[in-house]
């Protein structure tokens, strides 16, 4: 497609394409449980003998498996994607207990109320963010001293649970976010011309495709928020917190891909 592309468009409509088509193959995993998500609540009967959440589950581990089957994902890959899955169910099953949201649906395969595909949802935010990287051939740099990485992510995920109890610290996150990566810059290839863009703002314009996400999950009643009802906008807080949230998964990230593509020279000229 690279190849007709530049036989046909123009630079600027070539490297558009491209950059779109390429999102859509890092988000696969994602867009795929989307869709999964979306199929079933359409054509699913609650006189199946197999619970929608299961299948969903099912679904998701079958994905898995044939993303490495096909070297879509290393397995060095899947070993932090597996880590994010355990952080995101850990948190599934501290917000469920206190009722920040609910799974209404009934299912064989749940621990503590929460059906085990949720954990796949975060997975795939690991998922996207292993193959964007590789995809796009990124850079970071200037990149932070890690131990401030780990130090804020760390901070970030606790705030997830501690804000319920203790005044919640979101505001100072936002503001270390800024601190810690604001002279970080992301330089990705499309095509054959190097680009860049600051790290806090692709974490951001992340977060809009995330929360854009989440309201397909709500609209069809997969998952509800407290004193939320199916088809109902999740508000539009929840930007900022999958803004946090992303910054958990890229340092997460950084474990498998350090040091190769960290603090490396940034070129913004043409290769």
């Amino acid at each position: 497609m690279g190849n007709w592309g530049r036989s046909h468009l123009s630079s600027g409509l070539l490297e558009l394409g491209l950059f779109v088509l390429k999102q859509g193959w890092a988000c696969l995993f994602g867009g795929l449980l989307l869709l999964a998500i979306l199929v079933t609540k359409w054509v699913w009967s609650p006189s199946w003998p197999v619970c929608r959440y299961d299948a969903l589950f099912l679904f998701a581990v079958l994905t898995q498996i044939v993303f490495l089957t096909f070297r879509l994902e290393t397995w060095k890959e899947a070993q932090i994607i597996l880590l994010f899955h355990v952080t995101g169910t850990m948190m599934e099953w501290f917000k469920v207990s206190v009722a920040a949201w609910t799974y209404p649906e009934p299912g064989v395969f749940k621990i503590m109320h929460v059906p085990l595909f949720s954990g796949f949802m975060y997975a795939a935010v690991g998922s996207y963010m292993v193959r964007v990287i590789r995809i796009f051939d990124m850079r970071f740099t200037p990149y932070p001293p890690f131990p401030a990485t780990l130090g804020l992510s760390a901070a970030i995920y606790l705030n997830f649970f501690t804000h319920h109890a203790l005044p919640d610290m979101r505001w100072l996150l936002f503001l270390a976010t800024v601190l810690v990566f604001g002279r970080t810059r992301i330089s990705f290839r499309v095509s054959t011309r190097r680009w860049w863009m600051p790290l806090p703002c692709a974490a951001f314009l992340s977060s809009l495709a995330l929360w854009i996400a989440e309201n397909i999950g709500t609209f069809t009643g997969t998952w509800l928020y407290s004193k939320q009802h199916a088809g109902h906008m999740v508000r539009y807080g929840k930007i900022g917190s999958w803004y946090l949230l992303l910054y958990v998964a890229f340092v997460t990230t950084t474990i498998a891909i350090r040091p190769n593509r960290l603090s490396r020279s940034n070129s913004q000229s043409t290769t």
